[in-house]
């Protein structure tokens, strides 16, 4: 595994201040930018998107594709992080929840969500 390069290692944040920006109330510009698009069109246009790339993702991941794996989960990525803008959610309340759950078994994760119902 390569180290990531100090301007690659914030891209998740500095996508999330674009994405930001293009939110409807921001201003964001439909006819000039994709994002403002999906996010004008509501829940329904990007989270049809997020199936779409997860269903490509799984069939990368079937024929063996790093490449197309790589590709496919940075659109998933990027159209999930379209779905955390318009939740007025970052990628870093998606990374706090990744290290509170850090050390703990997922099979004891999913017991205790499945308590918790």
């Amino acid at each position: 595994m390569t180290k990531l390069l100090p301007s690659e290692s914030d891209i998740l944040y500095r996508l999330a201040d674009t994405l930001e920006s293009r939110l409807p109330q921001n201003g964001g510009d439909p006819s000039s930018s994709y994002s403002a698009k999906l996010l004008a069109r509501g829940p329904d246009a990007f989270l049809k998107k997020i199936g779409e790339e997860a269903t490509e993702l799984v069939m990368a991941a079937k024929d063996n594709a790093a490449d197309r794996i790589v590709y496919e989960m940075a659109d998933l990525w990027f159209h999930s992080l379209v779905a955390l803008a318009h939740y007025k959610l970052r990628p870093e309340d998606v990374l706090r929840e990744l290290a509170r759950r850090e050390g703990t078994s997922g099979l004891a994760e999913k017991a205790a969500r499945n308590e918790a119902k």
